[in-house]
């Protein structure tokens, strides 16, 4: 049974129930797993007194529909990452239950449960990075669907202390390298826009600490650029920054998705979705510091409001662009995806090409 049929016999059972005179109760949150991190749910819905009519007798309000529940899981520890922060402003200021969604909010350490319980109808929407998603899409096959881009350039830069003198990618010859697994296709991208290639750079796995770049283990660290650039400059270092897309490196950041099944069997509840966490977002665009505060709601104790602000004013940036300008808030194209799949096949990144365009919709936006 989906949810519209259990929503629809919920409703019928309060219509009946009110119109008797019994009382209902307001829909319950959904419990989480006890093994995930922090939930929040959207006010539930309320019954509406009865009013008289025009010849004084009493007329039984329309009760609300029942809010219908969904999860959402982010992709990620609790921070300022803007997919996450317009869940929660949308839960915050009501704009799910104004759709009629009560959802769920949870978090995931990054290992890539999200996806896993996405695609077996635990979680209802997460997010993802567009590349990949495509990778994903391709191996091992998930059918996963972008319902927005929220990040029109992508999340990784690339930096290096200014006292090292290296000013520009052309200076990292001879220099050592980090990467954090396995080298990124934007590294490759932008040594071919400069005239470099891979054996001109000493390539150095490095982990998740910034401070092998200020120990000078490394000349230059990738880095997620809302997170790292502004934590290292915290503790009074000078950087010099290269964003890929700024050499013509076709990349592409964070989305909320969704199953291919559950954009065909629930578009109604998909686009309420969206239409609400887009109004999020936009009133995290318009009240910063509020917004942070709903981060640090969720973050606990011990999160730098300071760094986390620094973090959604990156990303509210990086979700412009001419595209977004043209066509409104989260809005994506066949040539953005294809050029991001390009570069994935040409560094060995993808395993297959694909068709783009089941990898993305557009369905849900631009209401």
């Amino acid at each position: 049974m989906t949810r519209r049929c259990l929503l629809s016999l919920t409703t019928a059972c309060l219509l009946v129930l009110t119109a008797c005179g019994g009382a209902t109760d307001d829909p319950a949150a959904g419990a989480s797993d006890p093994a995930t991190p922090s939930t929040t749910t959207a006010t539930p819905a309320t019954t509406v007194p009865a009013t008289a009519n025009e010849d004084g007798g009493a007329t039984v309000a329309t009760t609300p529909d029942a809010l219908t529940p969904v999860t959402f899981m982010a992709g990620f520890s609790p921070q300022a990452n803007l997919p996450f922060v317009g869940v929660y402003a949308a839960a915050d200021q009501g704009f799910f239950a104004d759709e009629g969604l009560e959802v769920e909010i949870q978090h995931t350490g990054g290992g890539g449960e999200h996806l896993q319980l996405l695609t077996t109808g635990t979680v209802d929407i997460t997010t993802q990075d567009a590349a990949v998603l495509l990778e994903r899409r391709v191996d091992p096959g998930l059918p996963l669907v972008s319902l927005a881009l929220l990040g029109q350039t992508g999340q990784q830069a690339f930096i290096a202390l200014e006292e090292s003198g290296i000013e520009t990618p052309a200076d990292w010859a001879g220099r050592t390298v980090g990467f954090k697994g396995t080298p990124p296709p934007d590294l490759f991208a932008i040594l071919d826009a400069v005239g470099l290639t891979e054996q001109d750079i000493e390539l150095v796995n490095v982990g998740f600490d910034p401070r092998v770049l200020t120990e000078e283990r490394v000349d230059v660290l990738p880095v997620y650029k809302s997170n790292e650039p502004d934590t290292i400059r915290g503790w009074g270092y000078d950087l010099t920054l290269w964003d890929p897309a700024d050499f013509g490196v076709p990349t592409l950041g964070l989305t909320w998705v969704a199953t291919e099944q559950m954009v065909a069997d629930e578009p109604e509840v998909v686009d309420a979705f969206v239409d609400a966490a887009l109004r999020g977002v936009e009133w995290a665009d318009a009240n910063r510091d509020e917004a942070v505060e709903l981060v640090l709601a969720q973050t606990g104790d011990g999160a730098d409001a300071d760094h986390q602000r620094a973090m959604l004013d990156v990303e509210l940036e990086a979700a412009h662009s001419e595209v977004t300008d043209a066509n409104g808030l989260g809005w994506q194209t066949e040539e953005q995806y294809r050029a991001l799949a390009d570069l994935l096949l040409e560094t060995n990144a993808l395993a297959d090409d694909l068709d783009v365009t089941q990898a993305y919709t557009n369905e849900f936006l631009g209401d």
